[in-house]
C-alpha cells in the first residue's frame, strides 16, 4: 500500500540501516531460499491497527503522518523470534544434574537414578496453578527482553491426564497474562510415568486426556517423545492418529537419542514437524526434504546435556529439508534465548547466520501454523518485531552472550525496552 492510499500510520519506525523483512521465498523456506534475508537497507516500517502496514526505502515513507515515530537510525530491524520448541511449564530445576553431566554422567544414567524428567513432574505436580503461572511468567517475561514473541508451549511435566489438562489450563492462562503469543501442544506422552506401563499411559492418555484437551480447545498439536526408554514408534503411531481423530495436528520428538524412525513416522502423519534429529536417517531426511516437514532443530539440548554431536544442519539444507530452531526451554536445557540458539545453530551445526535468522522466524512459524501472522514483515502480518541497537544483521550472530535487542513491539506496541 502507498503512502498516497494510506496517508498516515499508528507508529512509524523511521531510518533503520536495516530491515530484515523476510518476506521472499515460497514457506517454508529451503535450500538456498533459506538464506534470503529480504533485505532493505535504510529504510522504514509503516504500522497501523498492530499489523505491518508497509516496509519500504524511507524517502518512500517520509511524507506518511503518523502518530508515533521510532528513530532506528543505525539500527537493525526485524521480526521477533518465533520459538517453535518449548517446555516452559514446570516447577523446580535440576541445577545440580550440571555438574553430573560435567562428570560424565548421560541424560539416561541421571534418569535412572531419579533425575531427569520424572523429578520435574514430582516438582510440578506438587505446585498449585497459580505457583506454575507465576514462575512461567517470570520466564517468558525474559524471553520477550530477549526478543521471543511468539512461542509454542508443551504441557509434558505431569503424566497423568488430570494434570496434563492442568498444564494445558495454564498455558491458556498465561497467554491471558503477558504478550508473548502462545500456541499450546499436549505432550502427554514425554516419559512413562513411575511405575507405569507404556502401553497402559498410552491408552489413558488416548481414552481419558485426549478428548478433556479437544473438548476444551486446550491445545493445537500432540506431540510425543518416540525414543528408546520412553515410546516406541508403534505407540507413537496409535497416540498421534487418535489426536488427528480429535483435530489436532501432530508433531514428534524425533530421532534424538537413538534412530527410532522418527522422522518417517512425521512424514507418514503429515506432522507440522519433526523436531531434535541428531539421529536421523538418511532416508528419514530425505522424505522430509520431499516432504517439506519441517525439522525444528534444537542446538541448546546437546550443548546443555555435554553430548558430542549435534543435528547436521548443513545437510538438512543441502537436501531441501526446512530448518527451523527452538530453544527447548526446559528444566534440563534452560535456554530463554533465541539468540543464543541461533549462534549455537550457527558455530555447532553449520547454519550460516542469515539461515539462522531464517530458522528463528519465518520457518519456525511454519513449524507451528503461525505463518500466515507472524515471522516475517509484510503487510497485514501482526507488527511483531526488533530493534537491535547493531549497525548489520551479521551482528546477531558475532556477538556471543550480550542482548543486542533494544526494543521489542508486539502487535506494534512497544512491549519490551533494554
Amino acid at each position: 500500500m502507498s503512502p498516497a492510499k494510506a496517508a498516515s500510520c499508528d507508529l512509524l519506525i523511521t531510518n533503520a540501516a536495516e530491515v530484515l523483512t523476510l518476506s521472499r521465498g515460497a514457506l517454508p523456506r529451503c535450500g538456498e531460499d533459506q538464506q534470503d534475508l529480504g533485505l532493505v537497507r535504510n529504510a522504514s516500517v509503516a504500522i497501523k491497527g498492530g499489523k505491518v502496514l508497509q516496509v519500504a526505502p524511507a524517502a518512500k515513507l517520509k511524507g506518511l503522518k503518523a502518530k508515533r515515530r521510532i528513530d532506528a537510525e543505525g539500527m537493525v530491524v526485524l521480526p521477533g523470534f518465533v520459538d517453535a520448541h518449548t517446555h516452559l511449564v514446570f516447577a523446580g530445576h535440576r541445577a545440580r544434574e550440571v555438574e553430573l553431566k560435567a562428570a560424565g554422567r548421560s541424560y539416561q544414567d541421571i534418569a535412572r537414578d531419579g533425575g531427569g524428567i520424572l523429578s520435574t513432574v514430582e516438582a510440578t505436580r506438587a505446585a498449585s496453578k497459580a505457583e506454575l503461572v507465576g514462575l512461567a511468567r517470570e520466564r517468558l517475561g525474559r524471553m520477550l527482553a530477549l526478543g521471543t514473541t511468539t512461542a509454542e508451549v508443551k504441557s509434558g511435566y505431569a503424566l497423568t491426564p488430570d494434570g496434563e489438562v492442568k498444564l494445558l489450563e495454564v498455558i491458556r492462562e498465561l497467554q491471558r497474562k503477558q504478550p508473548v503469543m502462545l500456541v499450546p501442544t499436549f505432550l502427554g506422552a514425554h516419559a512413562v510415568p513411575e511405575g507405569g506401563d507404556a502401553d497402559a499411559y498410552i491408552n489413558q492418555l488416548i481414552e481419558e486426556a485426549l478428548p478433556r484437551v479437544a473438548k476444551g480447545d486446550l491445545a493445537r498439536f500432540c506431540d510425543v517423545f518416540l525414543e528408546q526408554g520412553y515410546f516406541d514408534a508403534t505407540q507413537a503411531r496409535r497416540l498421534l492418529k487418535a489426536a488427528q481423530r480429535h483435530g489436532l495436528r501432530v508433531k514428534v520428538h524425533a530421532d534424538e537419542f537413538s534412530r527410532c524412525g522418527g522422522a518417517e513416522l512425521a512424514v507418514e502423519l503429515g506432522a507440522a514437524s519433526a523436531d531434535h534429529l541428531l539421529k536421523a536417517s538418511d532416508r528419514g531426511l530425505r522424505e522430509l526434504a520431499r516432504t517439506k516437514t519441517p525439522a525444528v532443530l534444537l542446538p541448546s539440548t546437546p550443548w546443555a546435556n555435554l553430548l558430542k554431536g549435534y543435528a547436521d544442519a548443513r545437510q538438512m539444507v543441502g537436501y531441501g529439508v526446512p530448518v527451523a530452531l527452538g530453544s527447548d526451554l526446559s528444566p534440563g536445557a534452560w535456554n530463554e534465548s533465541m539468540l543464543l540458539a541461533c549462534q549455537l545453530a550457527v558455530y555447532n551445526m553449520g547454519l550460516l547466520p542469515s539461515e539462522a535468522i531464517v530458522a528463528a522466524t519465518i520457518n519456525a512459524a511454519c513449524a507451528i501454523g503461525m505463518e500466515q501472522e507472524v515471522g516475517s514483515l509484510e503487510p497485514g502480518k501482526r507488527a511483531d518485531l526488533l530493534i537491535a541497537d547493531v549497525e548489520t544483521w551479521h551482528e546477531l550472530c558475532y556477538r556471543l552472550g550480550s542482548n543486542p535487542i533494544a526494543l521489542v513491539l508486539k502487535d506494534g506496541k512497544v512491549v519490551a525496552e533494554n
